[in-house]
């Protein structure tokens, strides 16, 4: 079975963090190893939300603490040192002088674990550099996904009230999203999946869309599939960005939940209703060839990262060789593995996922 190079964007919202590096010698946690690219400025010696005109690559170690629970990225509180057993902590940072330093870096640690993909996680919305590299290296742990993690980090400010300012940094940082790409694919990656979350979307579609305008479709011939997680992404905005890349990844799936409670702030803010994320069905994009995904039936907290932080989701899909690949059969061999009702409309399709408990007791 193919594995697959995939690019997570991640959610925002999450708990305010900060790296922390762990003593000498301290004891517990797996190390998860995330390559960096990121277009944020440096300040100091932290990166913050200042927009570079150049991208900058890193390499962090996390150490994964093996006492919580699946989904929680637990950061070390100041009133006590830090616990390898309990919380997340940073075991090494570097920089790489250049891109090229980076892909040879990255192919290193392919050959290494004798694969040729990599995991590109992309944070969303009111991220810090810290909260996008912890939790990526939590999604990347709980769904054991194959592969090296890289990340790309732009620009967010890290802030409930830098929407407006998020969303410009999107815009912003489209060629930065595509070097990075073009560098983990000259370090010998095979096959590309994207899986972007919430704001991610956005900036992932336009990434796309800017490949093919510049280089034609075969510039997408290493894209296998795309994942949007909570996309925060008008609509219509989303119809005019399938159109000029034309035809899109295969597969393309979208986790979307109606109780996603970030999103339906986003739509009432944009004065768009729905957004991408947040669909009743799937009827308005009917004509495209997409997997959309209700997961409303596990929401978790806000509702906007419930596959990377429920549980339940988490060994649904944990243990696949790539999540794009749960979705590469037509929709009857889905119908096995998914605890769900399938339901097709036209080019799309839709699987609202239940609760085994549920469907035992016939509850919708």
């Amino acid at each position: 079975m193919r594995k697959l190079l995939m690019v997570l964007v991640l959610a925002g919202c999450a708990s305010r963090g900060d790296f922390t590096m762990a003593p000498d010698g301290l004891a517990g946690g797996t190390p998860e190893t995330i390559f960096v690219g990121t277009t944020r400025e440096k300040d100091g010696e932290a990166y913050a939300f200042g927009r570079s005109g150049e991208p900058t690559f890193l390499r962090y170690d996390v150490a994964i603490p093996t006492d919580r629970e699946p989904g929680e990225v637990n950061w070390p509180p100041k009133t006590r040192e830090p616990d390898g057993k309990r919380d997340f902590l940073t075991l090494d940072a570097r920089g790489f002088e250049t891109g090229d330093d980076f892909s040879t870096a990255l192919r290193s640690a392919m050959k290494l674990r004798g694969q040729r993909d990599a995991v590109v996680y992309v944070h969303g919305f009111n991220n810090t550099m810290a909260e996008g590299v912890y939790r990526v290296a939590q999604m990347h742990h709980d769904l054991e996904v194959p592969g090296v993690a890289v990340h790309y980090a732009w620009p967010s400010r890290g802030s409930a009230l830098g929407y407006v300012y998020d969303r410009d940094s999107i815009l912003f940082a489209r060629s930065g999203f595509v070097s990075l790409l073009d560098e983990v694919e000259d370090a010998g990656a095979r096959d590309i999946v994207i899986v972007a979350h919430s704001m991610g979307a956005f900036l992932t579609m336009e990434g796309l869309r800017q490949m093919v305008l510049k280089d034609g479709p075969g510039a997408l011939d290493r894209i296998k599939g795309v994942v949007l997680i909570a996309p925060d992404l008008d609509l219509d905005v989303f119809r005019a960005q399938a159109r000029d890349i034309g035809k899109l990844p295969e597969p393309f799936v979208i986790f979307g939940s109606s109780r996603d409670r970030v999103l339906n702030i986003s739509a009432t803010l944009s004065g768009t209703g729905d957004r991408l994320g947040n669909m009743d069905s799937v009827t308005q994009i009917a004509d495209l060839n997409v997997i959309y995904l209700d997961t409303s039936a596990y929401t978790t907290g806000t509702g906007h990262l419930n596959l990377g932080e429920n549980p339940a989701l988490l060994k649904l899909f944990g243990g696949l060789v790539g999540i794009a690949d749960a979705f590469s059969k037509d929709a009857r061999g889905r119908v096995g593995l998914l605890p769900g009702l399938v339901l097709t409309v036209r080019n799309a399709t839709e699987i609202v996922l239940r609760p085994v408990e549920a469907i035992a007791e016939g509850r919708p």
